[in-house]
C-alpha cells in the first residue's frame, strides 16, 4: 500500500463565526490509519502543489475526518469557500 494518499474535494467552512476552512477526507483514505488515532487525530503531512505542512487529519465528531486549511496557506494560493483542490497527504509520526 501507498503511503500517498491523494484525493479531490471542495473547500467548505465550519458555521461558526470565525469558523475554519477544511476539506473532508475520504473515509476510505482515512480508514488504514484509524489505528494511528491519538484522541481522534491522525498525525499526517499535508500537501497542496508545492506546498506541505504538519498537520492531522482532525475528527468532525460523526466518523468523517477533515483537512484544515490556514488561512497564511489559502492567501498565498489564492483558495476559497467552494474552490475545488487536489490534496495529498502521507501519516508521519508525533
Amino acid at each position: 500500500m501507498s503511503e500517498l494518499s491523494t484525493f479531490t474535494g471542495t473547500v467548505e467552512v465550519f458555521d461558526l463565526e470565525m469558523g475554519w476552512h477544511y476539506v473532508s477526507v475520504p473515509t476510505e483514505l482515512v480508514d488504514p490509519w484509524r489505528h494511528r488515532a491519538e484522541r481522534g487525530l491522525i498525525a499526517i503531512t499535508a500537501h497542496l502543489g508545492e506546498h506541505s505542512w504538519s498537520t492531522s487529519l482532525l475528527p468532525k465528531g460523526d466518523g468523517t475526518h477533515f483537512i484544515a486549511l490556514a488561512a497564511p496557506l489559502r492567501k498565498k494560493v489564492g483558495i476559497t469557500v467552494d474552490d475545488t483542490v487536489t490534496l495529498s497527504f502521507e501519516p508521519r509520526n508525533r
